[in-house]
């Protein structure tokens, strides 16, 4: 077959993946898809729709119910993941090639994304087998035992931000436990999911139990919301959309977990290592250049150590400059879109406008016609202030200073999100006390960002519920059923 710039074969980019095979959108439309650093066409994607989500849940909802999957030893299916994560590690450079060009992401980025991947993949290969129930000791001559068992029909609506890391995120924990998937990619970045279901195929998954449907939000995202054979909608993504996500699954009472947006604080105190604190501030804000939803976007900065702290953090990022992502020696790739350029430079301006001083950056990089964003530091940033309150999702950072802890706590927790957060001290007993007050599902210590298959993530407040990674994501992903005996 065919194949493109972004050198795979035409079969997994203009088609969806439904029961097992490639077909058409209904509608016979196509939609484009972007090389974010230089703004070019990369190829075109099947514009899937309510009739092809229609589809693609009949699709599994028939596997769901057929022997071949609801029937399959747990050993097997555990089999299946560990051999997606072995066609995934074979496959790993042209992966993090497919994620770099679509997403914009430095390639050394993108390859520590398909090693979070492959973890995740193995990691919940080793579940499949560990879905326990348990007997209950009851009143009266009864044996009373609890199963384990999948919820059916899982929609998983994924962000551009980490697209391959955000569907294992999903797929890994909702196949060990038996469930059938239909996978909604966001627009703006598709080609790695259907990859992925190039993969399941691979490895064994039987018909119906992946599929694929690329198109937009409005259409093909919020049919499956609707759509009243899905039993579990699955959603990172913006608090907005998550909104309207709970109030649409309430039609038909499907369950739901949210992963949604961040504002999170990251907090230096005045005996932290300076040093280590501003790679922790650099790594925190300008990872994945800003775009995501744990980003260190509010820098707390004790008094006695602001400036120095400051001067430092802007010198480093003073180094940043556009670039072919590919080049593995790059550290700074473009935002996702010419539509999040314009509404990061919004958010700039707004800052400026209202008082926020600006210390470096502040402007849009002209580089290969791509979606450029200086690496962007404000000082003297107020709580009221609009770059202080809402999520930027940019190369943009707050700068607040404070006098004590209690001043920084109380700053931290004013804030509607409460995702992650960020604490730098040498102080074990100040350490402690930060992570027991903050009102964030995360907290880092004299650190920033790392994750791990094993440990949950999910947020606090107006970042969502429910939790992902670790064997807390089988709780997402399974209801229990009570069975009572009588042996009287």
């Amino acid at each position: 077959m065919a194949t493109t710039q972004i050198g795979v074969e035409r079969r997994a980019q203009d088609r969806l993946w439904i029961g097992g095979e490639w077909s058409d959108a209904t509608s016979g439309g196509t939609f484009a898809t972007y090389n974010p650093s230089t703004g070019a066409e990369l190829t075109q994607v099947a514009a899937g729709d309510a009739a092809d989500i229609d589809r693609a849940v009949a699709a599994a909802r028939q596997a769901f119910e057929h022997p071949s999957w609801s029937r399959m030893d747990a050993a097997k299916r555990g089999e299946i993941l560990w051999r997606m994560a072995d066609i995934i590690e074979a496959r790993a450079s042209e992966l993090a090639r497919i994620e770099t060009l679509d997403n914009g992401k430095p390639l050394r980025e993108a390859q520590i994304d398909v090693a979070t991947v492959i973890d995740a993949f193995r990691y919940y290969a080793g579940w499949a087998t560990k879905l326990e129930g348990e007997t209950i000791p009851v009143r009266g001559n009864m044996l009373n035992y609890t199963l384990r068992e999948p919820l059916g029909v899982v929609g998983a609506i994924i962000p551009w931000n980490f697209p391959l890391v955000m569907a294992s995120w999903k797929v890994a924990p909702a196949l060990a436990c038996g469930n059938t998937i239909v996978l909604k990619p966001a627009e703006q970045t598709p080609l790695t999911a259907l990859e992925l279901a190039v993969i399941g195929q691979e490895a064994g998954l039987p018909p119906g139990v992946l599929n694929v449907v690329t198109g937009l939000g409005e259409t093909a995202g919020a049919a499956l919301v609707a759509h009243p054979d899905v039993d579990k909608i699955a959603f990172t993504g913006s608090t907005q959309v998550g909104k309207l996500i709970m109030r649409e699954a309430a039609s038909t009472l499907k369950k739901v977990s949210l992963e949604l947006g961040g504002k999170s604080p990251n907090i230096v105190l005045d005996d932290a290592d300076l040093d280590a604190a501003v790679r922790g501030a650099f790594a925190g804000i300008f990872y994945n250049n800003g775009q995501c939803c744990t980003a260190g976007s509010r820098l707390l900065v004790h008094e006695s150590v602001h400036d120095a702290l400051l001067e430092k953090l802007v010198e480093r990022a003073s180094f940043m400059q556009p670039g072919e992502p590919l080049d593995p020696k790059r550290r700074m790739g473009p935002v996702i879109s010419e539509e999040q350029l314009e509404r990061v430079i919004g958010y700039i301006q707004k800052g400026r406008a209202e008082g926020a001083e600006l210390v470096t950056g502040g402007e849009r990089l002209q580089y290969e016609n791509g979606w450029w964003v200086q690496p962007t530091v404000f000082r003297g940033v107020t709580e009221q202030q609009t770059i202080a309150q809402e999520e930027i999702f940019g190369p943009v950072l707050a700068t607040i200073p404070f006098s004590d802890d209690d001043e920084a706590i109380a700053i931290a927790n004013r804030s509607m999100y409460g995702l992650a957060a960020g604490v730098w001290t040498s102080n074990v007993k100040r350490a402690h006390r930060f992570a027991r007050a903050l009102q964030a599902g995360t907290v880092w210590i004299n650190t920033y960002h790392p994750l791990d298959a094993a440990s949950p993530f999910g947020g606090y407040k107006q970042s969502g519920f429910g939790r992902e990674l670790g064997g807390h994501a089988l709780e997402l992903y399974t209801q229990v059923k009570s069975v009572w005996v009588d042996l009287s």
